[in-house]
Parts: structure tokens; C-alpha cells; sequence
């Protein structure tokens, strides 16, 4: 009984609590629907609102369309009417130049078949004229009794007397008075550069003398069985001459360069004492180290004393070597330096580039410190160095033309020239052997006698002058005037010689009667 107390109490609590929960999900559901009901009821208003919008908005967009299709349409037929009008224009411009040149074109038919007529007309009476004129000739021939062959050579020769005799004496004036004119003023330039310009110059040989303390010396540097004499003479290329010359030792060798080595060494070996073909090894490579560190300080003092600036190390050193290499007795690193002084104070004169002549004339004789080692002329090989070591195109163009070996085109080229020649032709300058001289003579006087019409010719003056005696029956008075100019041009073209010569041309008659 107890139990079912419990029990009953709780059924009744669990059926009261099941029926509250379906009352209160009934009542739930009600309410979810409701709200779902005014939800539906707001989107449905929401979608026909923007729906409206959307119409709206579409009919503004259809509108500002048309607009602006009607506002293109009209700017288009506008573009359209103007082209149009254009292409109106373009077609009545090319109408009325089509009309004018049918005409041009009809005008000038017109002048070719006047011009055809006239052609015509002209070709006919060229030949009525040619055979007037054949018929004239044969009356003239025969009357004259000449042909017109003769005739024509006749007037030729008349005509070349006259014009010759006319040229020599207008030659002759204009030559007179360039001559003037021109001797006048590069006197003044010459002597101005001269007066200020002075160097100093060297007459060297091939040979040094070495001097010695005793003559026990000698057999001392000719060591046992000559082997210190070999092993110098080996190793420096030079030749050691010992003669019955009292205390001295003759170096001799065409390389100035191994020559000064020879001296330095053979002194120092003297000074030394001790001589030994080891010792002799050592004394040759300082002596060849001393002679390299000259060489550069002998290449910069040129370029110091010259004012020239820039030059490569290769070339400053080229124009040391210059120190121990002579030309006809005359120094070519003094040589070229005074060269340099007399081309920048003629280029002054002249109002020329004073900078280039100086670097010019410096570098003019530059293949002369290599000629003994490399094949060509010191003008080849001048120009050769100074291209490879980036010169400019005026300095090199003066190089090659320095001796006359192209034409000069530029005037510094002219200048070098001149400042060469000068320095060659100070007094004491240069000097050459006696059988040189006499060759040049010999060479001069062959080559005036070859001309025609010479009957002698004679060098004079130590070859500055050639006197030139012509045969009065075959060379004329006017005659003289050009021979003279076509020896003096030849003795430039195929001569070497310093200074200038001169050209004497004598003609000289005589008629002998004896009275009885």
C-alpha cells in the first residue's frame, strides 16, 4: 500500500508533465507560424518593391540610350557631310588639274613637232653649210696650193711659238715676283726662328775610345788565350779593338746603343780590377741597366725641354735611344729637339698650331732608333711606331712626309719640313765622307746633262749650284726659262741633298769675223 501511494502520485505527475509540453509545442508551432506568415508577407513586399525599382531604373537607362545614340547619329551624319563636302573638293581639284595637264600635254606635242621641224630644218642646213664648206676648202687649197693638213699644222706652229714666248715671260714675271715676295718673308720667318733657336751638335762616330791606366791593361782584359776579350765581345756585340795605341782600347759596333754598353762595362771593369768572364757578366748587365734608365731620362728631358706632353712611355723611350745614334756626324735626339724648337717658332710665326709642330718635329726622325734592328726607312718605320702607339693622323702625316716621300697636305707637314732642313743645313751640322760627296756631284751633274739641248754641266759651290751650258742653235731665250724649272724639278724629284741648289742655265753666241 505504501508502494502504490508513491507510485500514484508520480503517474500523475509525469502524465500532467507530458500534457504540458504537447499544450505548450501546439502552442509554439502557432506562434512559428504566425511569424513565418508576416515574414513570407515583408519579402513578398520587399521583392515587388525592387522589382518596381528595377523597372524604373530601366526605363531611365532606355532613355539616356536613345539619347545618346540620337546624339551620335547626328555627330556622325555631321562627320559624314563634311567628308562628303571634302571629297567634293578633292574631286574638283583633281578635275581641274586633270584638265590642265591634257593641256601641258598637248602644248608639248605640239613644241616636239615644231622642235622635230626645227631639228629637221637645222640637220639640212648643217649639211648645206658642210658642203659649202668642203667647197670652199678645195677653192682655198687650190688657190693657196697647200692642203688643209699643212695648213692646220702651219697655224698650230705659229700659234705654239707665240703662246710659248707668251708663257716663259709671264712664267718668268710671276716666278720673279713669287720669288720676291716669298724670299722676302720666309727670310724673316727663317731668321727669326734661327735667332731664337740654338743647339748644340754632337759629331760622332761609330767607334769610342776607352782610355787605360797602364798598358799592362790589355793583356789583363784579353784574360788567357783571349777569353775575357771573347766573352765581352759575346756578350755585348761590340768589337774590341787593341792596337799599339799607347793606353787605349778602340769599342767599335754600328748599334750606338751596344756600343755604349761595351764602354760602360769595359770602364767599369777597369775601375773594378778584377776581370774575369763572370765579373765581365755581372758588369755588362749594370752597365745595360744604366744605360735603359739614361735612355728614359734622356726621352723625358726631350720632352721637357720641348714642352710636348702625352707621349707614350714606348715612344719617350724610342726618343732616348735617339742619344747614341748619329746622322752624318750630327746627334738625332739633339737633332730632333731643335727640330721641334724651329717647327713650333715657325708655326708661331705663321699662326699654326704650335703644340702639334713641336710633337711633330720631335717624333719626325723616330724610326731612326730602331733602323739598325727592323727592315725599311726611318721614315717607314717611323710611321709605323707612331700609329701603333696611337698618334695622331697630323703627326704621323708629317713623318711621312718629311723627306719628301708623299706630298705634304697640311702645313705643319710644310713646317717640319723646313725646320728639318734647316737644322740639317747649319754650318758644322752634318758631314759625310769624301766619297759620298763626290758620288752626289758625279749624280748631279749626269742628271742636268741628260736634258736635251745641254752641251755641259758643272757642279759648283760644294754642289749648291750647277752651272748648265746649252747649245744656242736648239734652246731659244724662252727656251732657258723652262729648262731651268724642268732641271730644278727633277733634281727635287730624284736628288737627296741638303739646303737648296741652285740652277744656272747659260746660253752665250758668239760670231768671229777677221779683217783681211
Amino acid at each position: 500500500m505504501d508502494i502504490l501511494y508513491i507510485i500514484l502520485p508520480l503517474i500523475g505527475f509525469i502524465i500532467g508533465a507530458a500534457a504540458f509540453f504537447f499544450v505548450g509545442a501546439a502552442y509554439r508551432k502557432r506562434t512559428a507560424e504566425k511569424e513565418i506568415g508576416s515574414a513570407e508577407e515583408e519579402a513578398t513586399r520587399i521583392i515587388n518593391k525592387a522589382i518596381k525599382a528595377g523597372e524604373s531604373k530601366q526605363r531611365e537607362m532606355l532613355l539616356e540610350a536613345k539619347d545618346e545614340i540620337h546624339k551620335s547619329r547626328t555627330e556622325f551624319e555631321k562627320e559624314v557631310k563634311e567628308s562628303r563636302a571634302d571629297l567634293q573638293k578633292q574631286e574638283r581639284r583633281l578635275q581641274q588639274k586633270e584638265e590642265t595637264l591634257d593641256k601641258k600635254t598637248d602644248a608639248y606635242e605640239k613644241r616636239k613637232d615644231e622642235l622635230a621641224k626645227k631639228h629637221a630644218q637645222a640637220d639640212a642646213l648643217r649639211e648645206e653649210i658642210e658642203q659649202i664648206k668642203r667647197a670652199q676648202l678645195a677653192t682655198l687649197e687650190q688657190v693657196s696650193g697647200i692642203t688643209q693638213d699643212e695648213a692646220k699644222a702651219y697655224l698650230l706652229k705659229q700659234v705654239e711659238d707665240e703662246v710659248r714666248h707668251e708663257s716663259a715671260i709671264r712664267i718668268k714675271e710671276i716666278k720673279e715676283q713669287c720669288k720676291e715676295e716669298a724670299d722676302q718673308y720666309a727670310r724673316e720667318v727663317i731668321s727669326i726662328a734661327i735667332q731664337r733657336c740654338a743647339a748644340d751638335h754632337a759629331a760622332e762616330t761609330t767607334v769610342s775610345v776607352v782610355p787605360l791606366p797602364n798598358d799592362e791593361m790589355k793583356g789583363r782584359i784579353i784574360g788567357r788565350e783571349g777569353r775575357n776579350i771573347r766573352t765581352l765581345e759575346t756578350i755585348t756585340g761590340a768589337d774590341l779593338i787593341i792596337d799599339d795605341t799607347p793606353e787605349a782600347i778602340t769599342v767599335s759596333c754600328f748599334d750606338p746603343v751596344r756600343r755604349e754598353v761595351a764602354r760602360l762595362a769595359l770602364e767599369k771593369l777597369i775601375t773594378d780590377g778584377r776581370i774575369h768572364p763572370t765579373r765581365i757578366e755581372d758588369m755588362v748587365e749594370k752597365a745595360r741597366r744604366e744605360v735603359d734608365a739614361t735612355i728614359k731620362q734622356e726621352g723625358e728631358r726631350a720632352t721637357f725641354a720641348t714642352g710636348v706632353h702625352g707621349l707614350h712611355p714606348e715612344l719617350i723611350k724610342l726618343l732616348g735611344r735617339q742619344k747614341y745614334r748619329t746622322s752624318y756626324g750630327q746627334n738625332v735626339l739633339n737633332h730632333s729637339i731643335e727640330v721641334a724648337h724651329i717647327a713650333g717658332l715657325l708655326a708661331s710665326e705663321l699662326g699654326e698650331d704650335v703644340q702639334l709642330a713641336k710633337r711633330a718635329g720631335l717624333l719626325h726622325d723616330l724610326g731612326k732608333s730602331v733602323d739598325h734592328e727592323m727592315e725599311g726607312s726611318h721614315v717607314q718605320l717611323g710611321v709605323e711606331l707612331t700609329r701603333r702607339y696611337k698618334e695622331s693622323p697630323a703627326v704621323i702625316h708629317a713623318i711621312e712626309a718629311h723627306h719628301g716621300d708623299v706630298e705634304a697636305q697640311t702645313v705643319i707637314a710644310c713646317l717640319v719640313q723646313a725646320a728639318d732642313a734647316i737644322s740639317a743645313a747649319r754650318p758644322g751640322a752634318r758631314r759625310e765622307n769624301i766619297e759620298n760627296y763626290v758620288k752626289r756631284l758625279e749624280r748631279l751633274e749626269t742628271l742636268t746633262a741628260s736634258f736635251p739641248g745641254v752641251e755641259k754641266a758643272y757642279a759648283i759651290q760644294a754642289g749648291r749650284e750647277v752651272r748648265v751650258m746649252v747649245k744656242p742653235d736648239e734652246i731659244s731665250e724662252d727656251a732657258m726659262i723652262l729648262l731651268a724649272r724642268d732641271i730644278a724639278k727633277k733634281i727635287e724629284d730624284e736628288l737627296e741633298y741638303p739646303g737648296q741648289i741652285k740652277v744656272n742655265v747659260m746660253r752665250e753666241t758668239k760670231a768671229v769675223e777677221y779683217a783681211k
